[in-house]
């Protein structure tokens, strides 16, 4: 029987303890007249304390992303149901880090990596770890809260479990390859080039990460807009799809395959979560009629290029077999066109070139593997996913 004060104490089952035979006396007791059930349960039940109010459904014009005044507790009918699409594929992606063999990794670290090779594996997860803990603060403490359609809120939920699944497999990687978990995790607070892209992180999560902030104030409005639309389309729209490349070159020599194989679910989730970020950033702006400064959005793709060039060139000093420092800043720039475009920005590196053609194969890859051998990383009903 499950224990509610320990759930994952292993219970063990005890013997029924003997009844002692017991003489019963005979009692005086008068014995009171038998209630009948319905009126002592009709007697013993207390009137509410306060009656509901007769109230109409909700009209799904009524609902907004954000101020909205209609009862964020109803969630039909939708105002956004591609808001609830977004939530049953999301839950198509079901998986943990433990489905995934890691065996040929260990081997692949011991004996085949060199030591650049080891450098950006490790410097990848480093980087990457600290992220996603980001990434599930600004969306369950920052994002979520301020919106006012449970619909948008119950595919954020959704994010915020994913974002801690995916740092369970940084830490299931790091682990598994016998890395020193705290000299790994503690790089990004001694690493120039990684503490400078989670303090660009930390600046727009504490703008947005305060008691007093008023969203029906024009600029703390415009502000939080700013802040979403950085986390959605440069922080994991941008800096996470290009991130993961680095591991998927690995890959396509035959190396570190479990490893890229756990990021290929991974970034079957940060796609989503991007495209959702984009096109909630995108609603605020028509319901509101916001007009964000197209210098300050010019300006914040060029610092998250410039940050990620350092990262780049600290990554990779010196290329590996079939990748550059130089592929990964030009792919970057090319990413980011293609979000900027989604949002509607102007596009912030003209005449950008596609660096890396295979990175959207790796990640629409359909694999025919052996079952045993893993899972198939696919959505379970097919479909291709929108990469853009």
């Amino acid at each position: 029987m499950l224990n509610w004060d320990e759930p994952l104490t292993p219970q063990v089952p005890r013997a029924p303890e003997p009844v002692a035979a017991t003489a019963v006396e005979p009692t005086a007791t008068p014995i009171a007249p038998e209630v009948p059930r319905q009126q002592a349960r009709a007697d013993s039940v207390a009137e509410p304390a306060a009656m509901p109010t007769s109230a109409k459904p909700i009209n799904p014009e009524d609902k907004r992303v954000v101020n909205g005044l209609a009862d964020i507790n109803q969630l039909a009918p939708f105002k956004y149901p591609w808001a609830w699409e977004y939530f049953l594929n999301a839950n198509k992606n079901h998986w943990t880090p433990l489905d995934i063999n890691m065996t040929q990794d260990v081997h692949d670290y011991q004996h085949k990596l060199t030591l650049e090779e080891r450098h950006v594996y490790e410097n990848v997860l480093s980087y990457l770890t600290t992220s996603d803990i980001m990434a599930m603060r600004n969306i369950g403490l920052a994002v979520m809260e301020k919106m006012s359609a449970p619909e948008l809120q119950i595919y954020q939920a959704r994010q915020v479990y994913e974002e801690a699944m995916h740092t369970w497999t940084y830490q299931h990687c790091i682990e598994t390859i016998g890395l020193d978990q705290g000299e790994i995790y503690n790089r990004y607070r001694v690493v120039p080039e990684i503490y400078h892209k989670i303090q660009m992180c930390n600046r727009r999560l504490d703008s947005v990460l305060r008691p007093d902030i008023d969203l029906n104030d024009r600029d703390e409005l415009e502000n939080f807009v700013l802040a979403y639309t950085f986390f959605a389309g440069v922080f994991e729209g941008t800096w996470f799809y290009n991130g993961f490349s680095p591991i998927f070159a690995l890959q396509r020599r035959g190396l570190m395959k479990g490893s890229a194989e756990q990021l290929q679910y991974i970034m079957r989730d940060e796609v989503l979560h991007a495209s959702f970020g984009i096109r909630v950033c995108n609603q605020i702006i028509n319901e509101e009629k916001l007009k964000l400064d197209p210098k300050v959005i010019q300006q914040m793709w060029e610092e998250a290029e410039a940050a990620e060039a350092q990262y780049a060139r600290f990554l990779l000093p010196d290329p590996i077999l079939g990748y550059s420092a130089e592929d990964h800043i030009a792919q970057f720039r090319f990413i980011a066109n293609r979000r900027a475009n989604k949002l509607h920005h102007e596009i912030p590196f003209p005449g950008a070139e596609n660096a890396l053609p295979w990175l959207d194969e790796q990640a629409n890859l359909k694999k025919e593997k052996n079952f045993f051998e893993t899972r198939v990383t696919e959505y379970q009903t097919g479909g291709a996913l929108n990469w853009d």
